[in-house]
């Protein structure tokens, strides 16, 4: 478990502090302050403000806890019809399996940003619109490692011996070899869980995300970015670092979970 602190840590420490920091900096995110337009980062306000003088730390926060919240939409609902479509895919097999998996390799050809970018545009938009995108562009990913998993642990012996022993296909399939893949999914999660937060930053960044004025680390970096040449650094700086510890923690903790429970994919 040690291997795990690190990783556990620093994704500890940032939902802690999106979570609970508004407990003690109990800011408004929208509220404006019309005589600290655009402030260098003080006591009063330990991010700056924005052009309209809102508290960058409070909308830090509230961005941190949208970000992390919809990652992990996006990580159980791309996990639960790609998981569903694997066992089935790999329990049938035949026609259902070749059917199935051309529907998921048809989806896996785009590249995963084009396709989120692609759903977003065709339901106009918008936070939830960008977040089925993402769970789209994930499905394939779940889909894929699941069934290549049960293909994989129903050549075990242990599995054959249950079957000699009478049990039935779909009883050695919930009690031995969906256990067995759990292991392996639970690393995938971690890094979809990354994927999505940077994604969900990037589509909002362009415009497809979430919208002004919703406090989002995208958006944020969006609204800063006329500014950057101009000396306010700290409105694009501390989104962007948010983006960064928790894209750097999410793929830490996916690559040292692989080690720790011997195989998956980070």
């Amino acid at each position: 478990m040690r291997h795990l602190f690190l990783p556990f840590a620093i994704l500890g420490v940032l939902a802690l502090a999106v979570f609970l920091g508004p407990l003690l900096w109990r800011i408004d995110p929208l509220e404006m302050d019309f005589t600290a337009f655009l402030a260098a980062p003080s006591l009063d306000h330990p991010m700056g403000t924005d052009a309209t003088g809102r508290d960058v730390l409070a909308r830090f926060l509230a961005g941190g806890r949208l970000s992390l919240l919809v990652g992990a939409v996006v990580m159980i609902a791309g996990l639960v019809p790609g998981a569903l479509i694997g066992l089935i895919s790999a329990r049938v097999g035949g026609l259902v399996d070749t059917v199935l998996m051309r529907v998921m390799d048809s989806i896996a050809a785009f590249p995963p940003i084009l396709l989120a970018m692609a759903v977003a545009i065709g339901l106009g938009g918008g936070l939830w619109a960008a977040v089925l995108g993402v769970v789209v562009s994930t499905v394939p990913f779940f889909a894929r490692l699941m069934r290549s998993e049960v293909m994989r642990i129903r050549s075990f012996p242990f599995i054959e011996a249950s079957e000699a022993m009478g049990g039935t296909p779909w009883f050695t399939l919930r009690w031995h070899i969906v256990p067995h893949a759990a292991t392996t999914m639970l690393v995938q999660c971690a890094s979809v869980f990354g994927y999505a937060i940077i994604t969900l930053a990037g589509l909002g960044f362009v415009g497809l995300g979430a919208e002004v004025p919703t406090p989002e680390w995208g958006v944020m970096i969006t609204e800063g970015m006329q500014y950057a040449l101009t000396g306010q650094w700290w409105l694009t700086i501390f989104p962007g670092l948010g983006i960064l510890i928790a894209v750097v923690g999410t793929n830490l903790l996916a690559d040292r979970l692989s080690k720790v429970l011997g195989g998956g994919n980070s």
